[in-house]
């Protein structure tokens, strides 16, 4: 992130759930989830350059590196669409 959060993270995560107001978002009935569908996005392989060091990096933190590596674009795209 390019700027520090404002955010009290340490009060937050020691919030009780009964202290966290929801009265302003709808309760979730059973059409909600008769309706929900789990979706994925479709994986496209491809080759990409990448430092080797960045990928040795990425490898040494063990199984999924190649889903990490994704996350890191996906945030910097919806990043980008947030801000239109």
């Amino acid at each position: 992130m390019s700027r520090k959060s404002d955010t009290d993270w340490k009060h937050l995560a020691e919030m009780d759930d009964e202290a966290i107001a929801t009265d302003d978002i709808p309760e979730l009935d059973s059409a909600f989830f008769e309706r929900a569908r789990a979706r994925v996005p479709a994986k496209q392989p491809v080759t990409l350059r990448i430092d080797e060091d960045v990928l040795q990096w990425f490898r040494s933190q063990g199984k999924g590196y190649q889903t990490r590596i994704n996350k890191l674009p996906r945030l910097y795209m919806e990043s980008q669409q947030s801000q239109r």
